[in-house]
């Protein structure tokens, strides 16, 4: 095996691809400031029980343990970084109103997520902190719709959901925790007959509205259905009704619904969303409401946030236009270098071609040169 060979799944980035990158990591930071979120960078390894407790299988399988040679403790390198924020918010910042905070930085996963992802995604993120409203929903579905715009995808469709619909209808069911797991899958899977064996011990009222519900999926008749069959369910009008005004607050145009669509079942508490390019089968942006994050941390505030991969972000756009960039000679002349760092103050990319070397100038595609005419250093288009 050749030593440059990186393992499956991990990639380097290359320059044109990691400028684009930096621009869009840049970008949404931006974006998210604009909106009030403060910048916090967690440490990429920590304790294991401090990355996973709460979180719920999926989670833990996905994360790289090690052991600690100083402590002897078991660690984790993160694979998701919500609970790092959390965290944060609890015991480092233990601020009594809502704080809203920001990140960006690797994470590492044992599998890839989905078909042709990396192991080594870049993950982008915000989170609203202490406020229990429907507004802080609708800021993070708000703030995520932005941060596709500054991205540049404006055709932008959003699936919705509730978790607390399945959870109304298996409240008091009689049984354990495998058997709801397998019902949750079934369910994510649209699998009825699964779902007709599992459930056959189960009250008729959960058992036939577990069957329903594999049909909600469409567009916003899917919660007047909703609302009619379930109308005898305590608990489920309520995110019924959380549905709509998300819906009001985006628009009807680009909202979808799949009420059975569980994935971070364990995770979610209340409404969650997945955004999609046009055409898309793989969401770029997946959030919703957490409150439970911070429980493990002794502090158990309500939060809602979302998070995306800036680098299959990336791949879903076109290559961006690169700026125009400044062909200069190298020289040690002062005349050259003051006209060289003011072009740079004004935010003009020079590149300085070394002696006998002309790659620099196509690699950042120089559309001027600086030349010498008449004893003035000028900046001329390169014919």
């Amino acid at each position: 095996m050749s030593a440059w060979v990186l393992p499956d799944y991990i990639a380097d980035v290359l320059p044109c691809e990691a400028r684009h990158i930096e621009e869009l990591r840049r970008g949404l930071l931006d974006t998210a400031h604009s909106y009030g979120y403060e910048l916090v960078m967690p440490p990429l390894l920590e304790h294991l029980e401090s990355l996973l407790t709460g979180t719920g299988e999926a989670l833990d399988l996905q994360t790289y343990k090690l052991v600690d040679q100083i402590s002897g403790r078991m660690m984790g390198l993160r694979a998701d970084t919500t609970q790092q924020v959390a965290r944060m918010d609890a015991h480092l910042l233990n601020r009594p109103g809502v704080t809203r905070l920001c990140y960006c930085g690797s994470v590492l996963h044992t599998w890839p997520d989905r078909p042709h992802a990396t192991r080594e995604p870049l993950q982008f993120g915000a989170e609203i902190y202490g406020h229990a409203g429907l507004q802080a929903d609708l800021e993070a579905v708000e703030l995520a719709l932005s941060c596709l715009q500054v991205a540049g995808i404006d055709q932008v469709s959003v699936d919705l959901a509730d978790v607390r619909i399945v959870r109304s209808l298996l409240a008091g069911v009689p049984a354990d925790a495998v058997v709801l797991r397998q019902v949750h899958a079934a369910l994510a899977a649209k699998d009825a007959s699964e779902l007709r064996a599992l459930t056959q011990g189960f009250p008729a009222a959960s058992r036939d509205g577990l069957q329903v519900l594999l049909q909600l999926y469409g567009d916003s008749s899917v919660l007047d259905v909703a609302e009619k069959a379930f109308r005898n369910i305590p608990g489920v009008q309520e995110p019924l009704a959380h549905l709509r005004a998300v819906m009001a607050h985006i628009g009807t145009d680009r909202v979808t619904f799949d009420l059975a669509d569980l994935r971070g079942y364990a995770y979610y508490s209340g409404v969650r969303f997945s955004m999609y390019a046009q055409g898309a089968s793989d969401a770029l942006v997946r959030g919703g409401r957490y409150d439970e994050v911070g429980a493990v941390f002794g502090r158990n505030r309500p939060a809602a946030g979302f998070s995306l991969d800036i680098k299959q972000l990336v791949q879903a756009l076109p290559e961006s236009a690169t700026q125009g960039a400044i062909c200069a000679p190298w020289s040690s002349d002062p005349q050259v270098s003051s006209v060289v760092a003011d072009l740079r103050r004004q935010g003009e990319i020079v590149v300085c071609v070394l002696p006998g070397q002309t790659y620099e100038a196509d690699a950042f595609r120089c559309d001027r040169e600086l030349v010498c005419v008449e004893g003035r250093w000028i900046v001329q288009a390169i014919e």
